[in-house]
């Protein structure tokens, strides 16, 4: 059988160490290298490039998750990366899946999960949960027919769609467009049905497959 080979990124070694003791309860994955931060994980990956899929935490000293995503992407495109945060929130969810991310997962999850998360993840290409729809992934990853050629956007929808991707709060969205607050709204519900997305994270990975948002 062949196992998944997967890297550890996390300035924690305490909870490197853990996560790397419980999958190694599990037959079909070996953990082939930890690293402290994106500049550690650039100086070991030389020596393995083989690995599948690399865990990444978003905060880290030197190079956080963001960046050694963009760097891992660029170097080494065929290995997945899924990223295992404390964070749920919209701006951490987007931002790593900008910078490349294949799935996002809370390490809080259960050993279960995240076991079914790397399988999933070298199965299909990306990993789908309550905070990451199979939805928002495939509309980045694959072609669909919602692309701007079918759907008609007004200049402020894709203003609206680009300041989706920013840390902006729905207030200062509004306050930028020179709109009422109700009126984001507005513009939400009506770009939910346009793209068929469900959420803001679900906008911004339509905005950017379809290249309204530059990564």
């Amino acid at each position: 059988m062949n196992k998944i080979k997967i890297a550890l990124v996390d300035d924690h070694t305490l909870f490197r160490s853990g996560i790397a003791s419980l999958l190694a309860e599990f037959e079909d994955i070996i953990v082939v290298f930890q690293a402290a931060n994106g500049l550690d994980l650039q100086a070991k990956i030389a020596n393995h490039k083989t690995v599948d899929v690399v865990m990444m935490d978003i905060n880290m000293p030197q190079m956080d998750g963001y960046a050694a995503t963009v760097w891992l992407k660029k170097n080494h495109p065929h290995i997945l990366i899924l990223a295992l945060s404390m964070f749920d929130d919209d701006n951490s969810i987007i931002g790593m899946l900008k910078a490349g991310a294949n799935g996002y997962i809370l390490k809080e999850s259960h050993v279960a999960e995240l076991h079914n998360a790397i399988v999933q993840l070298v199965d299909k290409g990306f990993y789908t949960n309550d905070i990451v729809s199979g939805n928002m992934i495939r509309s980045f990853h694959q072609q669909e027919k919602n692309s701007p050629n079918h759907i008609k956007l007004s200049e402020k929808e894709i203003l609206f769609l680009q300041l989706c991707a920013s840390e902006l709060t729905y207030k200062e969205m509004a306050e930028t467009l020179n709109i009422a607050v109700r009126s984001v709204d507005n513009y939400s519900r009506s770009l939910f049905e346009k793209t068929a997305t469900k959420s803001r994270v679900g906008l911004v990975l339509w905005a950017l497959k379809n290249q309204i948002i530059q990564q």
